[in-house]
């Protein structure tokens, strides 16, 4: 039976390494791609980057996944019982940590409108054409997604970029081929703003890692049911 229990340890161990590697492939992909969601919300509020940084947050619990696993397979070869209770013990932390997440990552997502209208009118008012991270960003994000603003035009109106270039917005409000763009071609353009695409994206995101953690979740739970087994299997043969 313990034998059993050994290779059942094993091969969760090793699900749980290419669940790690996938965690840390994937807060890779968030953390660097361009067009990412942290990308997109970086222009509204640096606080912004502190509630939905999950890329980072998955690239440390992928490698901590991938080191547990390392940890755990030796534990299991050298039927150490206090590196087994030892795995469990981080690993139950790790868990209760991605649950914590997930529900914070959930009741942002619910929230979403409210925190991103809230950041992205000042930001367009007062840092955009000022802030140079700011307006690349923006720029970026109005290019990819073929909007202008959050909401649409009327977010530049009265802004600082405005009253800098005389009354002109920004060149992706308008369908023309001017360099220029004023208020009544924006308005005749009809570009629809950015909201909706944006909260599209967080939704994908929330989504993708939502089921990826889950997956993991199961993973993790079942490692420290097996690992308790084993320590259990382990405590009965030295008494």
């Amino acid at each position: 039976l313990i034998i059993l229990t050994f290779f059942q340890f094993i091969w969760i161990l090793f699900l749980l390494q290419m669940g790690g590697l996938t965690l840390l492939a994937l807060g890779i992909w968030v953390s660097s791609d361009g067009a990412s969601l942290l990308q997109i919300l970086r222009p509204f509020s640096k606080q912004s980057t502190q509630v939905v940084n999950v890329g980072f947050f998955c690239i440390v619990i992928g490698a901590a996944l991938v080191l547990l696993g390392i940890l755990g397979c030796y534990a299991a070869h050298k039927k150490s019982k206090c590196l087994l209770l030892t795995f469990a013990s981080i690993m139950l932390i790790i868990f209760i940590s991605e649950v914590a997440t997930g529900v914070v990552a959930l009741t942002y997502t619910s929230f979403a409108e409210g925190i991103l209208r809230a950041w992205a009118t000042p930001a367009l008012q007062n840092q955009y054409g000022n802030d140079p991270a700011v307006t690349k960003l923006w720029n970026s994000t109005m290019t990819q997604l073929h909007c202008c603003g959050f909401s649409n035009y009327t977010d530049f109106m009265g802004s600082n970029f405005q009253n800098a270039t005389g009354g002109s917005l920004p060149s992706i409000c308008c369908r023309t081929n001017n360099n220029t763009c004023t208020p009544a071609q924006a308005e005749y353009s009809n570009v629809q703003g950015c909201f909706q695409q944006i909260l599209m994206i967080i939704k994908e995101n929330a989504s993708t890692m939502g089921g990826t953690a889950a997956g993991i979740g199961l993973l993790e739970i079942a490692a420290i049911l097996v690992s308790i087994n084993l320590y259990c299997h382990l405590d009965n043969e030295d008494s």
